[in-house]
């Protein structure tokens, strides 16, 4: 190595390491000795997969085939065991050097997000089943109290008021059967907004697609650049649509996301996202150019609670399950296809 750079690969906070095309470190600085635990002798005295979680050995050998391709890691991720057992996320960056059979790669520790991002997850998780479950059971408190309130309109309709004489107690009566057919009205309405998905309790605006997207490029602007996202964005058949804004932000949010995550090795994504409105209907298709799905196999859990496809370990299985739940939610609808390794296509139809 360079004397001029030793002093940063020594007192480099990241990670920092040389490995060889036998899968042997070559050089390991202080701060990866440090984060493992074991002394620099025993990481050079095995192979780097003996370090790897078992879960993530085959996933990462595979990359590092890639590697020895002369084909750059970029934002991969997979879990050491510490020489105390403990865990370690990294997030590397590897560039292999085909001429000195060599790998320089930097590792950054992201156990600290992993776990918050465990705990976001199991909050979310838990906060959807106590929401499922406050639906059903306002589902089922306002379709089981028409029975009784039925009855007791029945019986109201059985009095003959020509045989009471008392006029307060004709009004009161008549008052009682108003309050009934009122209350049975307005249960009906409310079983009618649970099976339309809670519409009526969300108030729609005019979202800017263009806006929402320059919102979210902004805001992962760092991973779209590591990454080098291609955009292809065409807006102009449909600039606008009546929606919730901050569901647009979390839609677009997902599905970069996910195209980052799931590209294909050593092929950068490409995102195409545009509106189309013909026939009355109003439509943004989003698509890529990453792994793809086998729709055979996992067509119908595609937008299920946490259903995950590909093996990433990072992966919940929520994503896909709000853009749904969320496009669905104001009426919408939301279709996919796709193949392995061609991409993926989403065509989303908005409420007209």
């Amino acid at each position: 190595m360079n004397s001029q750079l030793e002093p940063f690969f020594e007192q480099s906070m990241d990670c920092l390491c040389i490995a060889d095309y036998e899968g042997y470190f070559v050089k390991i600085n202080p701060a990866f000795i440090n984060l493992l635990g074991y002394c620099e002798e025993e990481l050079k005295s095995k192979l780097i997969s003996e370090f790897i979680y078992p879960e993530d050995q085959e996933r990462t050998a595979s990359f590092r085939e890639a590697l020895k391709r002369n084909v750059p890691l970029m934002n991969f991720e997979n879990r050491y065991l510490s020489k105390s057992g403990s865990i370690i996320w990294l997030h590397w960056t590897s560039i292999p050097q085909e001429n000195e059979r060599l790998i320089y790669a930097i590792a950054k520790d992201i156990t600290h997000t992993k776990n918050l991002e465990k705990e976001r997850i199991s909050h979310l998780n838990q906060l959807s089943k106590v929401n499922k479950k406050l639906k059903q059971q306002n589902y089922s408190t306002a379709h089981d109290l028409r029975s009784p309130l039925n009855n007791i309109m029945s019986l109201v309709n059985l009095i003959d008021l020509s045989k009471i004489d008392d006029a307060d107690t004709k009004e009161i009566l008549s008052l009682i059967q108003l309050s009934a057919e009122g209350l049975k009205d307005s249960m009906n309405t409310h079983i009618d907004s649970y099976k339309e998905g809670d519409v009526l309790d969300i108030e729609l605006e005019e979202v800017d697609f263009q806006n929402v997207f320059n919102k979210v490029q902004n805001s992962i602007s760092s991973l779209i650049e590591r990454a080098s996202v291609k955009f292809h964005i065409d807006f102009c058949a449909l600039k606008t649509v009546n929606f919730k804004d901050i569901y647009m932000e979390s839609i677009f949010l997902n599905l970069i996301t996910n195209s980052i995550k799931y590209a294909r090795p050593s092929i950068p994504p490409e995102i195409t996202i545009t509106t189309v409105q013909e026939n009355g209907e109003k439509k943004l298709i989003y698509s890529d150019n990453g792994r793809g799905f086998d729709m055979k196999k996992v067509g119908g859990l595609i937008f299920k609670l946490n259903e995950k496809f590909h093996g990433n370990e990072d992966s919940k299985g929520v994503g896909l399950y709000l853009v749904h739940e969320q496009i669905t939610s104001l009426g919408g609808s939301i279709e996919l296809d796709s193949q392995v390794d061609q991409g993926t296509i989403f065509t989303i139809r908005f409420k007209v």
